[in-house]
């Protein structure tokens, strides 16, 4: 995407790599953000502080150019990917003499050693860079060694090291053995791979290896794999190389387009004969705008907090994000004493569809299974919302969807109509249906599960630190 100077608070609050190019459409500066509205209006918002080079950098931009990635890795990846191609003059002069962090890995050794270089001057080594921004180099390092333990000096003493007791070094020189170079080298060849580009691969190769683990049993070892997987999941999930973006500089857009138009087809597919669309045919989800997603938090009842986050076009857009203190917290499940969470988010939903004013969700989500979809349509039919309703159920990631009594008894007065679909203002329920449901279970890979997975684990992070923040106020009084 492209943008003049005086846009630059258009920007996104996304994070990526920025680039800005002089009048000629010459490239002059290359970074990376996790903000790129902050990062870059920060050379502009006050120009009266910025230092002498960065000062005469600004009077020759005239447009910036973005490109929004997944992760961390990604945006470090694309960042030195572009320095390379294109050297830009100021990256080379902002740098004040000092040289790019590059990752060098002497490959030739019999253990290869993960090291940080400023240099590229030994031809027995590969390197990877160079990279602006040190700290973030040794961050994603710090995360790849949890995945791929490394030694991380050139001489390493001849005794157990701290890092050993972390899982983080294997110690050659006190387990030197043909069991430990082989699995040595395999780690070397993941780090060589991932900074690549090649993380989707590898992930699949840890998941098809914990597997095997388990089928025999050996759980100490299906449990270090699930322990990288984790952490790959982290850093680079999911995962695109420089180039992708280079060649397309809209990906992200493109990833977030296929991602709702896959989750439309799989929630049509489950209402193909829907009695709730003219004539039982067509799509009963045209659009997904708007897709608001439920979480509960709370320990044994107390300070009992529910998230309402959003996506928006299938961004998270937290300009939107709502959250709600649970008013009936002390209400128990008389069966097991345990806090009711259905009750719960009956309560949260009737309260949402009270506030006309906010923009209305062409999807909503609700974190759990058939109990809490049950107790969400109660909410949606008390307050007469037409709205298309899933759930999410953690265990498998299964997606539930209700095939009947989706659409609930609706109060004219409640919604305006203008605020419903229009192929279905003309629709009223008298009476309730018998509720059932279909179950889908997605591959993990699928722009579908992608997408319910992240706005869930989203409004789950967003329910959780509500309810430590009135926790810890409860502590204090």
């Amino acid at each position: 995407m492209e943008f003049k100077r005086t846009d630059y608070l258009k920007l996104p609050t996304k994070s990526g790599v920025y680039r800005f190019y002089d009048k000629h459409k010459t490239i002059l500066y290359v970074g990376k953000a996790k903000d790129l509205k902050s990062r870059v209006s920060s050379y502009f918002a006050n120009p009266q502080v910025l230092l002498g080079k960065t000062k005469v950098l600004v009077s020759q931009i005239e447009t910036i150019q973005i490109t929004i990635v997944e992760s961390e890795l990604e945006a470090l990846l694309l960042e030195a990917f572009y320095i390379k191609q294109y050297k830009p003059k100021y990256n080379i002069m902002l740098k004040d003499n000092k040289m790019y962090v590059r990752i060098r890995i002497t490959i030739k050794d019999t253990y290869p050693k993960v090291l940080l270089a400023r240099k590229e001057d030994d031809k027995n080594s590969v390197y990877f860079g160079p990279y602006p921004q040190s700290n973030a180099v040794r961050l994603v390092l710090k995360t790849i060694r949890k995945i791929f333990p490394y030694q991380s000096v050139l001489n390493h003493p001849k005794r157990i090291c701290l890092y050993n007791h972390l899982g983080l070094c294997p110690c050659p020189p006190m387990f030197d053995s043909p069991e430990l170079r082989k699995t040595y080298r395999k780690n070397i060849g993941g780090i060589i791979r991932m900074l690549e580009g090649e993380s989707q691969k590898i992930m699949k190769e840890l998941t098809k290896a914990r597997g095997k683990a388990s089928k025999a049993e050996d759980y100490e070892e299906a449990l270090s794999l699930q322990r990288k997987i984790n952490a790959l999941s982290i850093v680079t999930t999911p995962f695109h190389k420089p180039v992708e973006y280079d060649v397309n500089p809209n990906l992200r857009i493109d990833l977030r387009q296929q991602e709702l138009d896959d989750l439309k087809e799989v929630l049509n597919n489950a209402f193909p004969q829907s009695p709730f669309i003219k004539g039982g045919k067509g799509d009963f989800i045209t659009k997904l705008d708007r897709i608001e997603c439920y979480d509960n938090s709370n320990i044994q009842g107390t300070n009992a907090t529910s998230s309402m986050v959003v996506l928006t076009h299938g961004e998270i857009d937290k300009s939107q994000y709502r959250r709600f203190k649970v008013k009936r917290e002390w209400q128990k499940d008389p069966k097991n004493e345990l806090p009711n969470d259905f009750a719960m988010m009956k309560e949260v939903l009737k309260r949402r569809f009270t506030h006309v004013e906010w923009d209305f969700p062409d999807l909503v989500i609700v974190d759990g299974g058939k109990g809490q979809v049950s107790a969400a349509m109660e909410a949606l039919e008390a307050r007469g919302v037409t709205v298309p309703l899933i759930g999410l159920a953690k265990r498998e990631e299964t997606i539930v969807i209700p095939t009947s009594n989706v659409i609930a008894r609706r109060n004219d007065e409640a919604i305006p109509k203008k605020r419903l679909p229009r192929s279905l203002r003309s629709l009223a329920m008298t009476n309730k249906q018998e509720r059932s449901f279909t179950e889908v279970l997605l591959p993990k890979d699928r722009p579908a599960i992608k997408l319910i997975t992240r706005i869930r684990d989203e409004a789950h992070r967003f329910a959780i630190t509500y309810h430590r923040t009135l926790r810890s106020k409860s502590a204090l009084q």
